[in-house]
């Protein structure tokens, strides 16, 4: 391979979801960079791919990506992360950036992505698509996500009220990601919305992972970081 990035998804948890080509990569990479959010975390995307990184021939590279709903001031860390991996990539290395999910969809990745555009477009980088846990989620729960012409959203459940009231209403299938915070108000405005069916699933494809068609089942204990909501139109 060429000295490039690769931004590699790694799917939402289960090892058997990544893909054959990120696998490949993984593999064949000089220098792997697994995302936290501090010092203290343990990587969940670095767990997945535990079994195709060899730490004698393979650099392993933690970067910290502090995770604030405030993120300003924030700039200087990415920056960082990104001065770190471009360095590399100018010196010959090929780096495998891994990254839950997909890297283009609410990842980790995208604050790299647009450090490197910005500040270093010399660095060749190259996306590798991974398996999003809005799909692994659907497949857990049974609940389709989208047919012929229905109308799909996806947005974070940190949504105002009345513009998550607007979208449920507009549209067919509407997906809430990292529901936890806001999980009570959010199984409250279904309630007095009516006429919908509402699945919740916490750490899709992760230990732990769990389906609950009826969400006043859904206990405080129940509620995790890696969790959404598939809200489906009643026909």
């Amino acid at each position: 391979m060429s000295s490039r990035l690769y931004a590699v998804g790694v799917g939402p948890g289960d090892p058997e979801l990544l893909t054959l080509k990120g696998a490949r990569l993984i593999r064949e990479a000089d220098v792997v960079v697994t995302p936290v959010g501090d010092r203290s975390d343990a990587s969940i995307a670095a767990s997945i791919v535990q079994d195709l990184v060899d730490p004698v021939r393979q650099k392993l590279l933690t970067q910290v990506y502090p995770m604030k709903r405030d993120q300003a001031g924030l700039e200087e860390s990415w920056a960082r992360c990104a001065r770190e991996v471009a360095e590399l990539v100018r010196r010959g290395k090929t780096v495998a950036f891994i990254t839950l999910g997909d890297p283009f969809l609410y990842s980790t990745f995208l604050y790299l992505h647009h450090q490197l555009r910005e500040n270093f477009p010399d660095v060749p980088v190259e996306v590798v698509s991974g398996v999003s846990s809005i799909h692994a989620a659907a497949a857990l729960a049974g609940v389709p996500l989208g047919l012929s012409d229905e109308r799909l959203a996806v947005l974070p459940a940190t949504y105002e009220d009345e513009e998550l009231t607007r979208t449920l209403e507009s549209f067919d299938t509407v997906v809430l990601m990292k529901v936890s915070r806001v999980f009570d108000r959010v199984r409250s405005l279904l309630k007095e919305l009516g006429g919908r069916r509402a699945v919740y699933v916490k750490r899709a494809g992760l230990p732990g992972q769990a389906v609950f068609h009826d969400l006043a089942a859904v206990g405080a204990e129940d509620l995790d970081y890696l969790s959404l909501v598939i809200v489906k139109k009643m026909n």
